[in-house]
C-alpha cells in the first residue's frame, strides 16, 4: 500500500513537473519558478501536502544538485578555466564584492547572526547560469561582443563556488575554526589537483572514461560523479564540488557525449530539486519576508548591472554592450537555491529558506526583463538629461552673441 502511495504521488509530481515546463516553455519563461511554486503547494501548509514520497524525492534532488554541477563542469575545460582566472579575476573580485555584501549585511540586520550571513552572501553572488544562457539564446545575443564577458563573469563565479561551498557546509555543519580551515584545505587541494591533472592528462582521463556505446558511458560517468560526490561529502568538502571537478576532468568527445547523455537527467533531477527545496518552505512564512526580500532584490540587480557595465567597460565594449552586460547577469536561479538549501538543511535560520524563495522567485522572473529592456530604458535616460541640458545652455548663447556684436560695433 505504501509503495503504490509512493508512485502515486511521485508520478503526480512527475506530471505536474512536465505540464509547468511545457508552459514555462509556450511563454519562453524560465520554469525554475513555477517548479518552486509547485513545492510550496506540494509541501506543508500546501493545497496538496505529500507524505509518503518525501523520503525518495529528498534522495533525487540530492542527485539533482550533484547532476547540476557536474554539467556545470562539462561546460569547461581546464584550461579555459585557468585563462579565464588570469584575465578576468578583477571581474571576479568586483562580483563578489558588489552583490555577497549586501546579503551579508542584509542577514546581520535581520539579526540572523554570522553564519546565516555567509550564506545569504552567496544567495545574492551568484547568478544563474542557466535562466542566463537560455535568455541570451532567446534575444539571440550569443555572437555578440559583451557575451564573452558576461560567461567570464559566470565562470568566475563558478569556479569561486568551489571555494565558497565547503566554507559553507563547514559554518551549517558546526565545525570549529580548525576543522572549518582543514575542510577548506582539503577542498582547494583537491581542486588544485583535478585542474592539474585535467590540464596535463586531461585526454588520458576522457580516453578511459569515453565509450563508444552511450549505456556503458552514462553508467560511467554517472557512477564515477555519484562516488566521488559521496566521498567529497564525507569529507565534508561537498558533494556539489566533487561533481563540478569530476566535469572538468572530462574533455572532448567523452565530456561532449556526456553531456548529451546526462541533460534529460539533469533537468528532470533539478526540477525535484526545486520542488524539494519549496516542500520545506512554509508559503505562510513568505509574507513577513516579502518587503526585505524585495529591498534585497532591487539593490542585488542594481549592484549586478553595475558589475556587468564595469567589466564589458574594463574589455573596451560600446556603451549599449555595457548595459546589455549588466542586464543580463541579473536573474538569479539554481545556485542561491543550492546554497540556501544547505542552511535550511541544517536548521540555520527558519526565515532564510523562505526569504530565499521570495528572493529568486523575483529575480527569476525580472532577470530576463532587465536583460531586454536595460540597454534602452538607460539610452532612453541618456538622451532625457541630455535634452535637459541643452534648453539651458541656449539662452546663455543667445544673450552672449548680441554684446559680443555691440562691441565689435
Amino acid at each position: 500500500m505504501h509503495s503504490a502511495v509512493l508512485l502515486i504521488e511521485f508520478g503526480s509530481i512527475i506530471l505536474a513537473l512536465g505540464l509547468l515546463g511545457r508552459f514555462a516553455g509556450r511563454f519562453r519563461i524560465s520554469p525554475i519558478p513555477l517548479y518552486l511554486l509547485a513545492g510550496l503547494a506540494f509541501g506543508e501548509g500546501g493545497l496538496l501536502p505529500l507524505g509518503a514520497s518525501e523520503e525518495f524525492v529528498a534522495t533525487g534532488a540530492e542527485i539533482g544538485v550533484i547532476l547540476l554541477l557536474l554539467m556545470l563542469g562539462l561546460e569547461y575545460s581546464a584550461s579555459d578555466l585557468v585563462s579565464n582566472l588570469k584575465a578576468h579575476y578583477p571581474a571576479g573580485l568586483v562580483d563578489g564584492a558588489l552583490n555577497a555584501l549586501p546579503g551579508a549585511v542584509a542577514a546581520l540586520l535581520l539579526g540572523w547572526g554570522p553564519v546565516a550571513a555567509v550564506v545569504l552572501a552567496g544567495v545574492t553572488w551568484i547568478s544563474s547560469s542557466g535562466v542566463i544562457a537560455k535568455v541570451l539564446g532567446d534575444l539571440g545575443r550569443v555572437g555578440n561582443r559583451e557575451t564573452p564577458v558576461i560567461l567570464s563573469v559566470l565562470v568566475l563565479e563558478d569556479l569561486a563556488m568551489a571555494v565558497y561551498l565547503p566554507i559553507v557546509t563547514a559554518l551549517v555543519a558546526g565545525a570549529g575554526l580548525a576543522a572549518g580551515s582543514l575542510t577548506l584545505a582539503i577542498a582547494l587541494g583537491a581542486a588544485g589537483l583535478v585542474l592539474f591533472l585535467a590540464v596535463r592528462y586531461g585526454r588520458v582521463i576522457s580516453r578511459f572514461v569515453s565509450s563508444d556505446d552511450p549505456e556503458k558511458l552514462l553508467l560511467v560517468v554517472l557512477g564515477l560523479t555519484i562516488l566521488v560526490a559521496g566521498v567529497a561529502q564525507q569529507l565534508q568538502v561537498s558533494a556539489a564540488v566533487g561533481a563540478f571537478l569530476v566535469g572538468i576532468a572530462l574533455s572532448g568527445e567523452a565530456a561532449e557525449g556526456a553531456h548529451t547523455l546526462l541533460s534529460p537527467l539533469r533537468d528532470l533531477f533539478a526540477a525535484i530539486f526545486f520542488v524539494f527545496f519549496g516542500l520545506h518552505t512554509d508559503p505562510a512564512s513568505i509574507p513577513p519576508v516579502l518587503l526585505p526580500a524585495l529591498a534585497l532584490a532591487a539593490v542585488t540587480a542594481a549592484t549586478k548591472i553595475a558589475t556587468g557595465y564595469w567589466a564589458a567597460r574594463r574589455a573596451g565594449i560600446s556603451v549599449k554592450g555595457r548595459w546589455r552586460a549588466g542586464g543580463a547577469l541579473v536573474a538569479r536561479g539554481e545556485f542561491s537555491i543550492v546554497i540556501a538549501g544547505l542552511a535550511v538543511t541544517a536548521g540555520i535560520e527558519p526565515s532564510l529558506g523562505p526569504l530565499a524563495t521570495a528572493y529568486v522567485l523575483i529575480l527569476v522572473v525580472v532577470g530576463p526583463l532587465t536583460a531586454r529592456y536595460t540597454e534602452p530604458v538607460a539610452l532612453w535616460w541618456s538622451r532625457r538629461r541630455a535634452a535637459r541640458r541643452e534648453p539651458e545652455q541656449e539662452p546663455v548663447e543667445r544673450t552672449e552673441a548680441p554684446a559680443q556684436t555691440s562691441v565689435g560695433d
